[in-house]
């Protein structure tokens, strides 16, 4: 008699867990260690925030907390939104998440795709404050009828979750060498999970919680006082309050990493080791190297870092070299005087003086192929001269050509410093069509930089691998 067929899952809930462990052979070469990731961005919703959505929403039906047609409503970064909306749409809940604003446009669109309700708030506020995402959820689950509030921060299935289903998998799939499981920390329910299952099974297992600088968790397991938090960029993790989720006893040491080393971390995993993961991951995995390189591990040891989302969610953000250029992690060392210096054309200054016709001024635009060019008294920047502007203005006079250029002078050109980085100068051009470009020692005008030279600039460092 043949083996009867596995049973087929009864909803896409049923695919949650079980993720896979994968070594990490390019980023962690040279160290004499087994680098293991676990792949929690590969649960049905992308994150690892999956595993809580259904635990939590049992244990709330199990109590008649939730009742039929019921909603739900939680303050997210997005991920457990995304996990509570797979549980509302199999089970007919109705959904509204209150996400800050500063996280990604695709994670907003990602909960509205499920149908839920997305509910905005600002960033950076005190968690006490009206306005704050948590204190909008909670006002929310009071004013909407059958509503329920999971509250991830409090909730003690979010760590449950971990003790019951990912801290065995990550016991079961890495083997006796075993040394240390390295993850992020947000609610702590993923690292205090983990390590509550460790401490119990095998409390020779390190658990090494990252921290991103700028959050309050590590200085507060370290000193036992809080701080106030400054502003950070990686998503979904760090915290400006203690969750209650959170169990300090559980874990043995924090890392803390900073916005650039998480994101190229994160886009070299992409691009070294196919692991198309988000923010955090790289936090996880730079994280987990800053240690290994710090800490005296035995040779032969295997090391597991959870990743917990997916990257489809930060295309918009860190996945886009403007973006990142914007932000100054990448190219923080290209400044304007680099880009005048370094375009195609002769002479990078090509300029007018308020005495010259328009005639010759018309004859230096076409003659060097560009649309606009300043005005320059001595090193006065006192206007622009534009393409356009000239013929509109000849096809109205003819005799405009044999007067100076200031009967067609437009407003001056913006300016930046030789040394602006590039971010700067990327920013600036999405406002403006054109910045003059100055040498703050000599005062002297180096150059004009259009969107058009920009634009080269990228194009130039994208074909040559340099982002």
């Amino acid at each position: 008699m043949g083996a009867s067929p596995p049973s087929e899952p009864g909803s896409i809930l049923d695919l949650i867990g079980r993720t896979p462990l994968i070594p990490l052979n390019r980023v962690a070469r040279g160290y004499p260690y087994r680098v293991l990731a676990k792949l929690e961005y590969l649960n049905p919703g992308g994150s690892v925030k999956d595993r809580i959505g259904p635990t939590m929403i049992d244990a709330a039906e199990k109590q008649g907390w939730l009742k039929p047609g019921g909603t739900i409503i939680e303050a997210t970064s997005g991920n457990t939104g995304v996990g509570l909306a797979l549980v509302a749409a199999v089970r007919g809940y109705h959904a509204v998440f209150v996400i800050p604003d500063k996280m990604s446009s695709e994670k907003i669109r990602l909960l509205r795709a499920f149908g839920a309700r997305v509910v905005i708030t600002p960033s950076q506020l005190p968690p006490d404050h009206p306005m704050s995402h948590y204190s909008v959820a909670k006002r929310l689950a009071k004013e909407i009828p059958n509503s329920y509030y999971p509250n991830q921060y409090e909730n003690p299935e979010n760590p449950g979750a971990h003790y019951r289903g990912t801290a065995p998998e990550i016991d079961r799939g890495a083997g006796d060498a075993l040394t240390a499981v390295v993850a992020t920390i947000g609610t702590g329910g993923t690292v205090s999970g983990i390590g509550r299952y460790f401490k119990d099974h095998r409390p020779s297992v390190k658990i090494i919680a990252v921290d991103p600088k700028g959050s309050i968790l590590q200085h507060y397991f370290e000193t036992h006082e809080t701080i106030r938090v400054t502003p950070y960029k990686v998503e979904g993790i760090g915290e400006d309050m203690i969750p209650k989720t959170v169990d300090f006893k559980a874990m043995d040491e924090f890392v803390q990493v900073d916005d650039k080393e998480s994101f190229l971390m994160a886009r070299r995993l992409a691009r070294e080791e196919g692991l198309f993961v988000g923010g955090s991951s790289g936090s996880a995995v730079a994280g987990a190297l800053k240690w290994l390189a710090r800490r005296p591990v035995p040779e032969g040891s295997t090391i597991v870092v959870v990743l917990p989302d997916s990257g489809d969610r930060y295309l918009s953000k860190f996945y886009s070299d403007e973006w990142m250029r914007e932000n100054r992690f990448l190219d923080e060392g290209a400044t304007a005087g680099d880009l005048v210096r370094g375009k195609d054309v002769a002479p990078a200054l090509v300029a007018a003086d308020p005495t010259t016709l328009v005639r010759d001024a018309l004859g230096l635009l076409q003659r060097h192929s560009i649309s606009q060019l300043p005005v320059l008294a001595g090193k006065e920047n006192v206007g622009s001269v534009v393409e356009e502007e000239i013929l509109r203005a000849v096809l109205l006079d003819q005799t405009v050509l044999e007067r100076t250029v200031t009967a067609v002078m437009g407003p001056t050109f913006p300016e930046v410093l030789e040394e602006e980085p590039i971010g700067e100068v990327l920013r600036r051009l999405k406002e403006v069509r054109a910045l003059l470009v100055r040498d703050p020692k000599s005062g002297q005008v180096l150059g004009l930089l259009t969107r058009h030279d920009l634009l080269t600039y990228l194009s130039d460092r994208g074909a040559h691998g340099a982002a």
